[in-house]
């Protein structure tokens, strides 16, 4: 059961999340901040957005995509041409099955990229159709794969990192929940936004619904964002957190929901990042390190992302 909301903040039921916590379960965004939804009873075809998971899905997946739909095809093209028979064909001097296969797949990859070695050409109507498919395919996947290439090297990102923890530390004459979040790329950041939520289950007339809470930051948006920010809100009377002790942070399940705006000067376009954490991720009692530094000639600031997540425990009033 959680902790009871001071109730003179009011809850927001405009996030999109949904009221009713019987309805849903689970974190509301995970940690990279994406919405914590899963889609079912949709048609196979109209369940799967291939552009967006081919744009969003890691580098190394994308590639490995790739050079496996390169091989499949390949490896299908090559079993038709041994189909069809050698005699199709001209320029071979092997004889083994294998070999013969072989050499097929080396043409139909030759073929595929419009390479067209010429050691081994078709000869028969039929090699020569099949041959004309596979380059107009071909031409159809790199076309594709350009265009793949080239819109995930030019999506805008924000390419905010976010500390791996939350802190109550000690803020004035009481205490305040805080995070860092610091720009990683070489990207300019102007006009930045932050907007933060307490995301937890109340018991209202004896049923848990989901409720969520503004948490008020003491600086909601800088000018330009060129070294780490330390986001603060401060835990005071008008916060839902007031009155939380130690054992509430870490027992209370409770989420922090992260939303982050700021216009990209290098695409001329607004990004957007969004953050969560969960009650676990909680240090009570810290105090983040600072994570830059004056270089050796006192001419540039150094930030460290190797003490992104750097704290050091604080006495607690």
């Amino acid at each position: 059961m959680s902790k009871p909301i001071n109730q003179r903040v009011q809850s927001d039921n405009t996030t999109g999340f949904g009221t009713n916590s019987n309805d849903n379960d689970g974190r509301f965004l995970t940690p990279d901040g994406q919405p914590n939804v899963k889609k079912v009873g949709l048609h196979f075809f109209e369940s799967i957005s291939w552009y967006h998971t081919l744009i969003n899905m890691p580098l190394w997946m994308f590639l490995l995509f790739l050079l496996s739909g390169f091989i499949m095809l390949n490896l299908i093209f090559a079993t038709l041409y041994f189909v069809i028979g050698s005699h199709q064909f001209t320029g071979f001097s092997v004889q083994n099955a294998f070999e013969h296969f072989r050499e097929l797949f080396f043409f139909s990859a030759q073929t595929f990229t419009t390479v067209g070695y010429g050691r081994i050409s078709p000869v028969g109507t039929a090699a020569g159709i099949l041959s004309t498919i596979e380059a107009f395919v071909g031409l159809l996947m790199f076309a594709l794969a350009s265009g793949l290439f080239f819109a995930r090297f030019s999506k805008p990102s924000s390419s905010i990192k976010f500390s791996n923890r939350f802190l109550i530390s000690p803020f004035k004459v009481g205490t305040g929940l805080m995070f860092r979040m610091a720009p990683s790329k070489n990207n300019v950041l102007s006009d930045v936004e932050v907007k933060v939520m307490l995301a937890i289950r109340d018991i209202v007339d004896g049923r848990q619904v989901n409720n969520f809470y503004p948490l008020k930051t003491t600086i909601s948006s800088i000018n330009i964002f060129s070294l780490s920010w330390t986001v603060v809100h401060e835990i005071d009377e008008d916060s839902p957190l007031f009155g939380f002790s130690e054992q509430d942070y870490l027992e209370t399940p409770f989420e922090v929901l992260i939303f982050t705006k700021a216009f990209d000067e290098t695409h001329s376009n607004k990004v957007i990042e969004r953050h969560s954490y969960v009650n676990t991720d909680c240090v009570y009692g810290g105090k983040f390190k600072l994570m830059y530094r004056p270089d050796v000639n006192s001419s540039r600031t150094i930030l460290d992302f190797s003490k992104m997540n750097d704290y050091e425990l604080v006495e607690m009033g």
